[in-house]
């Protein structure tokens, strides 16, 4: 049985987490250590998805006014555990922290692979989102 509970999550956790799912090539090389944390501590929704041994088995990060927007900066589901409605049961869980469906927008800056599942929620491409970025990005995968 996977629960899923609103829970701030240590960055050694996450980080192991990372290596067993998509995210892990989704951060810049750059200052990956120093900054995990960060987001850690910043997120005003931070979702974690355990199973009965308590192992992380799915997150969601998320930032949010919790009157209209909220931007999923991470969803994401160990390997071993996909198709199993974890990802969906997250997604549904930080809607609702934010203030529910009829309140909020949901956005997110999906990998290609993800595509087919954000459809199947329901989600659509937006065209209006206008991006700014400065930042050092060399591409790595946590592992």
């Amino acid at each position: 049985m996977i629960r899923v509970i609103s829970q701030r999550i240590a960055p050694e956790e996450y980080i192991d987490f990372l290596k067993r799912t998509d995210l892990g090539s989704q951060y810049p090389r750059e200052r990956f250590e120093q900054r995990i944390p960060r987001l850690l501590e910043s997120a005003g929704i931070s979702l974690a998805a355990r199973d009965e041994e308590d192992r992380l088995v799915g997150a969601l990060l998320g930032v949010t006014d919790f009157a209209y927007w909220l931007f999923v900066t991470d969803l994401g589901v160990d390997r071993d555990c996909v198709r199993q409605g974890i990802g969906r049961r997250l997604m549904c869980a930080a809607l609702e922290a934010a203030g529910g469906e009829r309140d909020i927008a949901v956005y997110l800056v999906a990998n290609e692979n993800a595509v087919p599942f954000y459809e199947k929620l329901g989600m659509k491409r937006a065209d209006d989102v206008m991006q700014y970025n400065r930042i050092e990005w060399t591409e790595f995968t946590v592992e």
